[in-house]
């Protein structure tokens, strides 16, 4: 890590997509390429002023596909590089996204959703594709995805994110909604940030050795080693072996092993009068406004009930959640789709009462209705 000092700071009033960009800037994003889309166009728009002011290339793509091919082309050139989209060009990205995976290419991809199936809902919020970032694209794979709940959020989660794929040598997704890039709050960009940087061995290279957390060194190409970087599975050179299961399967291991096994220190929850609560709500998003609103309310009518906002959907932090529910008998999950995250804390959380709160067409829950929803659990668990 190394601290950067940061050139404009203080308090603004910014759009969260706005705000995202200036997090780019400030973590060093040097290269963006990106299609314009709904929701999350402001953040091409952006970036097309501020990425050149600092020195670095802003390209518009034909399309999606060209867009996340182009970043993790630049990131390999030796530049820190973001795409951003919503669900119809995220949907695009698909064989790109598990391009960047298995090469190990630290991108960030910014996904400011909007309601589907298919092109939906352009200018309506929705949390429906929870289960895209993570399944997506296929085979056996592990990333990080971050769900910010506010403006200053976007900023800070941005600059996260691409710390993150640094260190991790992954791809890194901004799960954002329409409601949190569209909304203009107060925010307080800082003085300094903090950036991981990884040295490049020198070259040149010898079979590549990954360290004790299984991450590979941060080679890039024009430094003297001698790189492959291939879509098969391969060895540790990068030599095609998709022929040879033990090769093959080493290699699928690793990649999700090294975010899995240091889980503890990726994920990231906050939690509000859990110690106590008989009943949790837990949440992302946007969605973790209104029901962190509805909590305090149902706790200053002395309901028991307890929040966890969960900040890294992605990998799935069951640990955690299981350690802060302890207590509590039920569990309510409130977000914009049909009950997508709701289905991996109920597989987590099987000694409790997990409810599903979902709901679909571009609106967000309201806390009167998640107080409601606490009020008709607690009475349904008194009366069983």
């Amino acid at each position: 890590m190394f601290i950067k000092k940061l050139s404009n700071t203080g308090l603004k009033i910014l759009q969260g997509n706005e705000a995202c960009s200036e997090g780019a800037i400030a973590a060093g994003c040097q290269f963006f390429a990106g299609y314009p889309i709904t929701p999350a166009s402001e953040i091409a728009e952006c970036m097309a002023t501020r990425i050149p002011q600092s020195g670095g290339t802003f390209l518009q793509m034909e399309d999606e596909i060209g867009s996340i091919n182009a970043i993790i082309g630049a990131r390999w050139g030796g530049r820190k590089a973001m795409t951003a989209t919503s669900g119809p060009g995220f949907s695009l990205m698909q064989e790109g996204l598990g391009y960047g995976i298995i090469t190990e290419t630290p991108i960030v991809i910014i996904n400011v959703q909007r309601g589907g199936p298919s092109t939906g809902q352009p200018t309506s919020s929705s949390q429906q594709d929870i289960y895209q970032a993570k399944y997506g694209s296929h085979g056996d794979y592990e990333l990080i995805a971050y769900a910010p709940s506010s403006v200053q959020e976007m900023f800070d989660f941005t600059v996260k994110a691409f710390n993150q794929a640094e260190k991790y040598r992954v791809p890194v997704i901004i799960l954002a909604d329409e409601i949190i890039g569209h909304m203009r709050e107060r925010i307080l960009i800082p003085e300094e940030v903090k950036i991981e940087v990884k040295k490049s061995p020198p070259a040149p290279q010898a079979p590549y050795q990954t360290d004790e957390y299984m991450i590979p060194p941060a080679v890039e190409f024009f430094q003297g080693h001698n790189l492959i970087i291939d879509g098969q599975l391969h060895d540790e050179r990068g030599l095609r072996a998709a022929h040879l299961i033990d090769v093959s399967e080493k290699l699928v291991k690793r990649l999700s092993n090294k975010l899995l096994n240091n889980i503890e220190e990726i994920t990231d929850l906050e939690n509000y009068q859990t110690q106590d609560a008989s009943l949790v709500v837990i949440s992302y998003g946007s969605v973790a406004r209104t029901s962190l609103e509805a909590v305090k309310k149902a706790r200053s009518s002395g309901l028991a009930v307890g929040f966890i906002k969960v900040n890294t959907v992605w990998p799935f932090p069951e640990k955690r959640l299981q350690l802060l529910t302890k207590k509590a008998t039920s569990i309510i999950v409130p977000e914009m789709n049909m009950g997508k995250y709701y289905r991996e804390i109920r597989g987590a959380l099987r000694d409790k009462n997990v409810v599903s709160m979902p709901l679909v067409g571009g609106n967000i829950h309201k806390p009167i209705e998640i107080y409601n929803k606490m009020r008709e659990v607690l009475e349904n668990a008194r009366v069983s």
